[in-house]
């Protein structure tokens, strides 16, 4: 799916959404293992993508399939909690999880994430507001928190 961000690549497993990956995504897995394309599917994703960067959508009601370590999935469900517009810090996230020492850790599963802008990975940010690495790279995070603060979805 194009998009303001550039090409947005789905995968699915049955019904839910595993993956939303940019182009040249860091932790992007091979083109290989994504399986068959198909240009048809994904409606509700493409419809509620759509939605968000028309300014009309402020979060995404999937089914999505978070894969990854009981960690991983953990910061994952976390991000979901951060609302559109707004930062928080690796620190607080750590310290939310119960565990204010794993900053590092939650970095680390921040940038691995799967699904991308639904699983909104780019609202995090250093413990002094700067922002720092992004999978999908620093100009397109702050492009996403500049949309999101400036189309008045929060």
């Amino acid at each position: 799916m194009d998009s303001p961000v550039g090409t947005l690549t789905m995968v699915a497993d049955g019904s839910s959404l595993i993956g939303l990956y940019m182009e040249e995504q860091r932790h992007r897995p091979d083109q290989s293992v994504f399986g068959h394309y198909e240009d048809e599917g994904f409606e509700d994703v493409k419809e509620q993508l759509a939605q968000y960067f028309a300014g009309e959508r402020v979060s995404f009601d999937l089914d999505l399939g978070l894969r990854g370590t009981e960690f991983q999935v953990r910061v994952w469900h976390e991000l979901l909690t951060i609302p559109s517009g707004a930062t928080r810090t690796y620190g607080e996230l750590a310290a939310d999880l119960g565990n204010p020492k794993a900053s590092r850790a939650v970095g680390l599963a921040n940038g691995k994430n799967p699904i991308s802008i639904i699983v909104p990975c780019h609202r995090v940010v250093g413990s002094t507001g700067d922002l720092t690495g992004y999978g999908g790279g620093l100009a397109r995070k702050r492009w996403l928190l500049d949309f999101e603060r400036g189309a008045g979805l929060f």
